[in-house]
Order: structure tokens, then C-alpha cells, then sequence
């Protein structure tokens, strides 16, 4: 009887001490997910945002008016259906508060502020967009009390603020997002007519490290990817009208420092580097792309780990 209490205590125990092992590696596995999650908000937060501010906030703001003015004349949500005044002035009512608002905070913190930010970033646009939407809210707001005669009240500021706040963060993500990446679509499109015509008789030329091999001497401008091979490196380009790949034996990292110097030829994979003056084709997002150069119809892909830097690149 006594043996069988002794043993029943040891696995009570070890049962113990497992757990507190599984709590303690659970910490520890949440603590590491945080620190990462915080790292890498910090650090897409901390990006250049490329987007060019619209230079015409009157007429944005007129166009969000008349949204505003559509949406609740046409739909009547809010319970406006079963208003019995003019229900035309009343939407019209909260169409110019939203378009004075749009039209006071973009020239005010679009049009002021970004200018003397030396480096409009993502945190920037965010904190400004989720601020106009909040500046509209209020407003908006402080009408709908006057005119329907509601008491001003904490409790009853305060519901409507925090739908609005949690509706703002989502409508902020979702359009700073789209922007974002769209900028970085156009930008990279760009770069195809950027040094071209600059480069038109300049040539590179690959080494090939084998005894009886050949060096490769072809135009940067006829350069599509090369591609690591194992000890060897497949070089993709232009002849004529049609892509020729030619295999030399070297590594990619001999080949892109033999062509640090051409400021086209960009790594965007452990196994591969482009000449980005020849991107017909970008697709994807943050967490990679896909790129198709020249005629070639091999998708070369942008690893996450050089998406960052791609963008720095082309910002």
C-alpha cells in the first residue's frame, strides 16, 4: 500500500513538472512570435511610402461628398427612411460637413504637414487617413445631434466612436495596402525604359572558371537572369529576337560581384539575379513576386527575403 502512495506522488510529480515545462515552452514559443510580430510591424510601418499625395483635395473632397450624399438619399441606412423631413436636405447636410472636412484636413495635414516631414512613411499615411476618417466621424457626429435634437452625451459620443475607430483601422489597412503596392507595380514598370537607352553599347562580360571554358561577353541590355546551377551558373539572354541560355561554370555570387558596378542587375533570390531594365511583368505582394523578363517565359521569382530590398530599390 505504501509503495503504490509513493508511486502515485512521483507521477503526480513528473505530471507536474510536465506541465509546468509545456507552460514555460508556451511562453517562451509566444514571447518569440511577439517580439517577430513587433519587428516586422515596426518594420513595414517604417517604409517609405512612395504614393504621391493628390495635389486636387478640392475635388476629392467634392467626390466624397457626393458619395456620402448617394449613399444616404439612395439607401436611407441609419433609420433616415422613417424620417419625415427632407430627406434630400438632410443627406445633403451631411455631404458638406464630409467634404469640408476632407477638403480642411487634406490641406491642412495632406498638403502642410507632409511637407515638412522629410520622409513621408507608412506610419505616416495611416496615422493621417485613420485621423480623417475619425475627423469626419465626429463632425458628422455633432450634425446628427443638431439636427434630430439627441443630447450630447459621453456614453452616447463614445458608441459611435468606437465602431468608427474599429471600422477606420480596417478601412486604413485595406487602402494604404492597395496604394502601397500598387505604387511599388508602377514603380518597378518603370525602370523599364530607365537606363536602356543609356546603356546601348555597353557590354558585360562573365568569367567562366573551368580550364577549357570560354568567357561570355554579351550587351547589359540583352541580359535577362542568370540562374545558379549548382557549381555552375545558366546565363538567360537576348539573341536576335528569341532568349539563348549559356551554362558557365562559376558561382552567382563571383557573377554578381563581377557586376556590382551596373546598377540594373539586381539579386532577387539566393539562386537568382535579373537586369531589371528588362521586367516586362511583376506580380505578388509583400510576401514575394514573380517576374517575367523579355521573351523568356521562365517566372522568376522574388524570394520575401529580398522583397524589402527590391523596394527599397525601385522607391
Amino acid at each position: 500500500m505504501l509503495q503504490i502512495m509513493c508511486l502515485g506522488n512521483r507521477r503526480d510529480k513528473y505530471r507536474q513538472k510536465t506541465v509546468f515545462s509545456q507552460i514555460i515552452c508556451l511562453s517562451f514559443c509566444f514571447l518569440s512570435f511577439c517580439q517577430y510580430l513587433r519587428i516586422t510591424v515596426m518594420h513595414i510601418l517604417s517604409r517609405k511610402y512612395p504614393f504621391k499625395q493628390s495635389s486636387h483635395w478640392l475635388r476629392d473632397s467634392i467626390v466624397f461628398g457626393a458619395v456620402v450624399w448617394g449613399i444616404l438619399f439612395l439607401l436611407q441606412p441609419f433609420g433616415l427612411s422613417s424620417y419625415a423631413g427632407n430627406k434630400c436636405l438632410v443627406a445633403a447636410s451631411f455631404a458638406l460637413v464630409t467634404t469640408c472636412c476632407c477638403a480642411l484636413y487634406g490641406w491642412v495635414v495632406f498638403h502642410q504637414w507632409a511637407k515638412k516631414v522629410r520622409l513621408w512613411r507608412i506610419w505616416h499615411q495611416g496615422c493621417a487617413v485613420l485621423g480623417l476618417i475619425l475627423f469626419i466621424a465626429i463632425c458628422n457626429f455633432l450634425l446628427f445631434t443638431h439636427l434630430f435634437h439627441y443630447p450630447v452625451t459621453l456614453h452616447f459620443f463614445l458608441m459611435p466612436l468606437k465602431w468608427t475607430l474599429l471600422i477606420g483601422v480596417i478601412i486604413t489597412i485595406l487602402s494604404v495596402g492597395i496604394e502601397y503596392n500598387r505604387s511599388m507595380r508602377e514603380r518597378l514598370e518603370m525602370l523599364l525604359s530607365n537606363t536602356t537607352e543609356e546603356q546601348r553599347d555597353t557590354t558585360i562580360t562573365i568569367h567562366d572558371n573551368s580550364v577549357r571554358g570560354n568567357d561570355l561577353t554579351i550587351p547589359v541590355n540583352s541580359l535577362l537572369y542568370i540562374e545558379a546551377q549548382k557549381n555552375n551558373v545558366s546565363v538567360c539572354f537576348m539573341k536576335g529576337q528569341a532568349p539563348v541560355s549559356v551554362s558557365l561554370h562559376t558561382t552567382l555570387s563571383a557573377v554578381v560581384n563581377e557586376l556590382k558596378d551596373c546598377e540594373n542587375i539586381f539579386q532577387c533570390h539566393r539562386s537568382f539575379v535579373v537586369n531589371v531594365n528588362n521586367i516586362t511583368s511583376a506580380k505578388g505582394n509583400s510576401n514575394g513576386y514573380q517576374l517575367l523578363l523579355g521573351n523568356s517565359l521562365v517566372s522568376i521569382p522574388v524570394s520575401r527575403t529580398y522583397v524589402a530590398r527590391l523596394k527599397l530599390y525601385i522607391a
